[in-house]
């Protein structure tokens, strides 16, 4: 009984473990709700595989949950460069189109905007987290080399790893559960156009597998874009900071 009570306090020794977590708890109950409201609101019964929770806007309910039991520090670091980068993507370019945000109930589609708007607010908590726990072990200087080592990229590689992975188990899940119903993780099931706006018109061009490709480079450009805005905030941080 001692050694969970003490695995569950150093597992929650920060605000933001607990802030994380209940807000994967949050995430993880709602998915629940609307799985099964779906399914007997208006799949009558059947599953409707569309609906699975494995998108990009997923994934951060599934890192929330195991984030706090994480103590590797170079693993924190991946999971919240995902959550300020990815993550926070995923959170701003769906309201880019928001169609896919609606729902034939309203209860279903007022829960797709506040879940996306969770990401956004999630994706900026993350941000503020990896750099405090930078900060925890990092000299405050302006030397542009010593701030590279400081805001270190390769967190955010092995995010692009995490993402990548997520694309081939998608992959994998649409090839796999198509014979059940019309199912499309990440928007990138080759057996279907891509459906996603700008990306869709590259189809002619670059046919479909093509177009799929370039939504999956596209996106890994555009997490790295709002990870160096992280950077640039990182360093003006430091700039306008008092001198020790």
């Amino acid at each position: 009984m001692n050694s969970k009570k003490q695995l569950i306090s150093l597992s929650f020794s920060y605000k933001s473990d607990i802030f994380f977590f209940v807000c994967g708890m949050l995430m993880f109950c709602s998915e629940i709700w609307k799985q099964f409201t779906l399914t007997f609101a208006i799949g009558g019964g059947s599953y409707i595989w569309w609906y699975f929770p494995f998108q990009l806007c997923s994934i951060p309910m599934y890192i929330l949950l195991v984030y706090p039991w994480i103590r590797k520090r170079t693993a924190r670091l991946t999971l919240l460069a995902f959550l300020m980068s990815y993550c926070l993507l995923g959170g701003i370019a769906v309201f880019a189109d928001t169609t896919g945000l609606h729902y034939p109930l309203k209860a279903l589609t007022v829960h797709s905007y506040l879940w996306h708007i969770l990401l956004i607010i999630l994706g900026i908590s993350a941000g503020f987290v990896y750099a405090r726990l930078l900060r925890s072990d990092q000299k405050k200087t302006l030397f542009s080399r010593a701030l590279a080592a400081a805001f270190p990229l390769r967190p955010f590689i092995y995010s692009t790893f995490l993402y990548l992975a997520c694309c081939l188990a998608a992959v994998l899940l649409n090839l796999s559960l198509d014979r059940y119903g019309t199912i499309n993780m990440f928007y990138i099931n080759p057996d279907y156009k891509m459906q996603q706006i700008i990306f869709r018109d590259f189809i002619p061009v670059l046919g479909n597998n093509g177009a799929i490709a370039l939504y999956i480079i596209s996106t890994i450009l555009g997490a790295l874009i709002l990870f160096l805005i992280w950077k640039l905030i990182f360093r003006l941080r430091f700039s306008c900071a008092p001198r020790s």
